[in-house]
């Protein structure tokens, strides 16, 4: 049920692990834009815009939680590709032991703090009430994100890219029967859609446990391995902690710029919400692209065989440029289309066609500058993967900057349009320190 990274050509091996890592992440994002166009045709555009309205804040707290669970599985990565099996459990114990205290930290302070960050954002007035009852239930799914990835990162750094998908593809389809369920008939509003996404994430969490027990048995903890290793806990610490706050760190200058927008007016909040759950979707690629060079880095940093990182980083960034170019060809010519899906039809045709325009130039300025994305996620987590979790952090701080510069200066100047640069820039300058920073941590090595 393993797969080793260490051995065959690059090429093949990033895409038959990159695959079900992509339709994995594909099929996450679907039922979050499933999640979308049910409230947007539901509950129409003021719900729409106070779901769009937590999206920098989503991404604040929920991407660390995924950084975290990330870094935690790289060390497991580097023990698997070494043969060291025995080290390798322990370090999957301390992160169970980690993960507890976690989950209770992140979930009592975020529920605490959660309408007052909203407020400070200066979410809009009309959307307030609908934005911190959608997220005060996603935030009660704290403890699920952080299992779930955990369990999934772990069970990709010893080479299964498969299973994951299957529980999520089972997972998305559930998110949708119980979207349906909560919002059309029994009407429980955004709560229902933020109900809905818990649950299902619940049952993949729930799935990768089970699955990980029954058919992974170099994973079974034995009772030696059941023991607190501060050794091992700051390893963890030192790979996690990293990777959760470089999300957040790219996730505050999100906060800003969003906070930017929010001042713009409900229609303008529902064109983000709408383009970026659009963008996310379309960015899946670079996500599992860059999930698979982190597992592929960590594997042959534990094995020695650092000459292949070089091939891996080639090929990685072939396959990011020839999906980039297919995914802004798809945008230019269908994205009005696939913005249409999110409107409710009882809107006015006004409103409508503001949210459509405003959504599309967001996208195509996004579509424009992905093979700078594809970098930004290839490198990065290459790095992390390689073991230098704490120099990766600084291309977060690179993008935040960027995204904070655009919602200070840019937007209350230009506008909307404005923020549509902040992406395109933030990624110009994490590129900037990432890919020299590469070849200086390889040199390290």
């Amino acid at each position: 049920m393993t797969r080793d990274l260490t051995a065959g050509h690059p090429l093949k091996i990033i895409v038959e692990f990159a695959l079900p890592v992509f339709f994995g992440y594909l099929f996450q994002q679907f039922y979050n834009v499933v999640d979308t166009i049910i409230v947007g045709r539901f509950l129409g555009v003021q719900n729409l815009a106070a779901v769009g309205s937590t999206g920098s804040l989503h991404f604040l707290i929920m991407g660390f939680c995924i950084g975290l669970c990330s870094g935690f599985a790289i060390p497991v990565a580097q023990k698997f590709g070494a043969g060291d099996y025995k080290t390798m459990r322990s370090f999957v114990f301390n992160s169970y032991v980690l993960l507890v205290f976690f989950s209770v930290v992140l979930t009592v302070l975020t529920l605490i703090f959660c309408r007052p960050l909203l407020t400070l954002l200066k979410t809009p007035s009309d959307v307030l009430e609908g934005a911190n009852d959608y997220f005060s239930v996603i935030l009660k799914g704290i403890p699920v994100v952080l299992v779930y990835n955990l369990l999934a990162g772990i069970i990709r750094s010893v080479g299964d890219s498969k299973t994951p998908l299957y529980f999520l593809v089972l997972s998305a389809v559930l998110n949708i029967i119980l979207d349906l369920l909560f919002i059309a008939v029994f009407d429980f509003g955004v709560r229902g859609a933020a109900a809905a996404t818990v649950i299902a994430q619940a049952v993949s969490m729930v799935l990768c446990w089970f699955y990980m027990q029954k058919h992974f048995e170099l994973l079974r903890l034995k009772k030696e391995d059941c023991l607190l290793n501060k050794r091992r806990i700051r390893g963890l610490l030192g790979a996690g902690l990293p990777m959760g706050l470089q999300y957040s760190i790219t996730a505050i200058g999100s906060v800003i710029l969003q906070s930017a927008v929010n001042a713009l007016g409900s229609v303008f909040v529902a064109a983000m919400a709408t383009g970026q759950k659009i963008s996310m979707f379309f960015s899946t690629p670079f996500d599992s692209l860059g999930t698979t060079m982190a597992t592929y880095a960590g594997q042959n940093v534990g094995a020695r065989k650092i000459e292949r990182l070089n091939l891996g980083l080639f090929w990685a960034c072939v396959l990011g440029a020839v999906y980039s170019i297919a995914a802004l060809c798809v945008l230019y010519f269908f994205s009005n289309s696939i913005i249409s899906l999110f409107m409710d039809r009882a809107e006015s045709a006004s409103v409508c066609q503001n949210v459509i325009q405003n959504a599309r130039f967001f996208l195509l300025c996004n579509g424009v500058t992905y093979f700078l994305l594809a970098l930004v996620n290839i490198v990065r987590f290459m790095i992390q993967g390689m073991g230098f979790s704490k120099t990766a952090v600084f291309a977060g701080i690179f993008e935040l900057i960027g995204r904070s510069a655009i919602g200070v200066w840019i937007v209350p100047v230009l506008g909307f349009k404005g923020a549509c640069l902040a992406s395109p820039l933030a990624w110009v300058l994490a590129d900037a320190f990432l890919i020299p920073a590469f070849f200086y941590c390889q040199k390290k090595l």
